[in-house]
């Protein structure tokens, strides 16, 4: 494909610093070798954020827990480089999952107990002055029931409606209308059944059997409308997500399926177009359908 025209640019909304590498880091990594200009905001630090990596070392951690917050930042750095994208972070604090029945209430000050007009007034900000074409978060459920997640959405839509409106936060910039907006959507059902399905071909075992017996939800696959083929950047993604080392096993869930056999199970990621202002024909396999 001949590169795009370098005027399309592309923000991607998340919650936590690893979300944008775990989180359709392919489609972007595609994107950015075509010459589109790729931002991506950060809503927290992820200072409550646990070390999910039984490997990663680092002189200090033991003795002063405070220091995720830093090594957060470096690893968001990396992983930025590697993707080729620019970032900012929204400076909010990470609320932290809530565990426990009942669940213990939000701690003061968190991300997810700030009001929303206030929540997504530096989310405007930005996307009046990067204006960006095509927009992504995640949908009502944030992907997963986390607080940061869902917070995320809920600014991600308010502000794409409000960034456009010249009465509102008329002291943030020029009104900019994204095009369009999107939900990214992860493990789908028909996703993990095709890589399970391809695992046995190969003769080997699934990671997906105790996801598999889960509950879904029939009706939430349908909302799939747009399938990015991305798999020649399967690796791109790999190497930023291995950059947030304090959250990503090397030789865990994420690695569990070998990449050719991904590449041709499920060689795409996939999105949910959820507001369009140009006229595109569903399904489709391209963000900027309908922009070109």
């Amino acid at each position: 494909m001949e590169p795009v025209d370098e005027r399309f640019r592309l923000m991607h909304v998340h919650a936590h610093p690893d979300d944008e590498s775990s989180k359709g880091a392919a489609t972007t990594a595609k994107y950015v070798a075509e010459g589109v200009d790729v931002h991506v905001v950060t809503c927290t630090g992820g200072e409550r954020g646990s070390i999910l990596n039984p490997g990663f070392e680092h002189p200090g951690i033991l003795e002063n827990p405070d220091l995720i917050s830093e090594i957060r930042r470096e690893e968001m750095e990396r992983a930025r480089d590697i993707l080729g994208i620019t970032q900012d972070w929204l400076g909010f604090v990470d609320s932290g999952w809530p565990e426990g029945d009942p669940k213990p209430p939000l701690p003061e000050g968190c991300f997810a107990l700030v009001p929303l007009e206030e929540a997504a007034a530096p989310l405007v900000r930005l996307i009046r002055s990067f204006r960006p074409h095509v927009m992504t978060t995640y949908d009502e459920n944030g992907g997963y029931p986390h607080p940061d997640h869902i917070k995320c959405h809920e600014i991600s839509v308010y502000a794409f409606e409000a960034a456009a409106d010249p009465e509102r936060y008329p002291e943030l910039g020029e009104p900019w209308q994204v095009s369009k907006l999107y939900y990214h959507f992860g493990w789908s059902r028909r996703r993990m059944e095709a890589i399970e399905a391809a695992m046995r071909r190969h003769g080997l075992e699934s990671p997906y059997a105790e996801r598999m017996n889960r509950p879904f939800d029939p009706e939430r696959e349908k909302r799939v409308t747009t399938h990015v083929p991305c798999a020649d950047y399967f690796h791109v993604r790999d190497e930023a997500l291995i950059a947030h080392a304090t959250q990503i096993d090397p030789n865990g869930f994420w690695f569990a399926v070998p990449r050719e056999i991904e590449k041709e199970a499920w060689p795409t990621e996939d999105y949910e177009l959820v507001k369009s202002f140009v006229d595109t024909t569903l399904p489709e396999d391209d963000l900027f359908a309908g922009l070109r």
